[in-house]
């Protein structure tokens, strides 16, 4: 799979994804692509810069945002939705925390106002 930045005539921007280069040339030629913004058939890859591998292996995006969200934040597990109720209240200090919630329990938070948000990586199994 290759991912192509593509620009409309109206120099709209969107990604792409072509199972190979050449699958996305002969999508070109029989006219199939059109802009995801504006419909535009007239079609064009950017100017893109190509993704090398290293031999130092840095950290995704995803892993940083993991890394920051559980150094700065108390994992309160399935205790979550009480301890978010409780700091709503007044009655917990107030500190960002982290845990596990179900469907009900979120609904119920957002009812209240309470604010919750969902991230975008499962919790690490904890181990004794």
């Amino acid at each position: 799979m290759i991912r192509y930045t593509l620009t409309c005539e109206n120099s709209h921007r969107f990604d792409s994804w072509f199972r190979s280069a050449a699958a996305f040339e002969a999508l070109a030629d029989q006219g199939h692509l059109s802009c995801a913004t504006c419909g535009s058939p007239q079609v064009t890859k950017s100017v893109m810069t190509p993704s090398v591998a290293t031999d130092r292996a840095e950290p995704s995006a995803l892993e940083r945002l993991r890394a920051h969200v559980e150094a700065t934040s108390e994992d309160v597990g399935d205790r979550f939705a009480a301890e978010a109720r409780a700091i709503h209240d007044g009655d917990a200090p107030d500190r960002p925390i982290i845990g596990q919630a179900n469907g009900a329990q979120v609904r119920a938070l957002i009812a209240d106002d309470i604010p919750v948000l969902p991230l975008p990586f499962m919790p690490r199994r904890r181990t004794n």
